[in-house]
């Protein structure tokens, strides 16, 4: 049964950087890349701008080099602290439905709940807060490590992700056009992606 996010990361470029969410300049101080950039670097990764959701939690920075698509075109931000835990970010085309919810493998009869206008998960090993916005499921999970009152305060933090905060996580686009190569795609097979899943969702 489904109870986590699909972990499916692509090995970027190795920066690790805050993503705070403010103006159009990035951290750097410089004007973020214009729309028809940053709509270009996003279907070089197979995905799309409106994909991408970012948030702030105390102790954690996201990382580019741990982020990327997941599913058909969703996208997903690793947030590492100095201990090594992680947290993430997704949002990708599969809303989250209470049916869904009654049917999830959790830890406990408390293991779905409402919290607010998002749902609260709990399996044995993580935890996550999801919400359904704009036909898409956005998904804040951790591991239970991280204290639920954090896990909430990222949740209520995510938000679809402005020109400065797209420059800081999507890929920069690399010689030849060609689409980034998907790291979750088997060497052997169909080529169908690999959507094993962690807790949460």
């Amino acid at each position: 049964m489904r109870t986590g996010p699909r972990l499916t990361l692509l090995a970027l470029l190795p920066v690790a950087l805050a993503v705070t969410g403010c103006g159009t300049e990035t951290p750097g101080g410089r004007p973020a890349p214009g729309p028809a950039e940053l709509d270009a670097r996003a279907r070089w990764a197979q995905t799309d701008t409106d994909h991408v959701y970012v948030t702030e939690a105390e102790g954690f920075e996201a990382s580019r080099m741990a982020s990327g698509v997941i599913g058909d075109d969703g996208f997903q931000v690793m947030y590492l602290r100095k201990d090594g835990v992680r947290l993430t970010v997704s949002a990708e085309r599969r809303p989250f439905t209470e049916k869904e919810c009654a049917a999830a493998d959790t830890a406990g009869p408390d293991g779905c709940v409402r919290d607010g206008d998002r749902w609260y998960l709990r399996s044995s090993g993580q935890h996550a807060y999801v919400r359904a916005e704009n036909g898409l499921r956005v998904e804040v999970a951790a591991p239970l490590a991280v204290d639920r009152a954090v896990l909430r305060g990222a949740a209520e933090r995510t938000h679809r992700a402005d020109a400065a905060e797209l420059d800081a996580v999507l890929p920069e686009r690399t010689g030849g056009g060609q689409p980034v190569e998907r790291g979750d795609l088997p060497p052997v097979g169909d080529g169908a992606p690999d959507n094993s899943v962690g807790a949460g969702g």
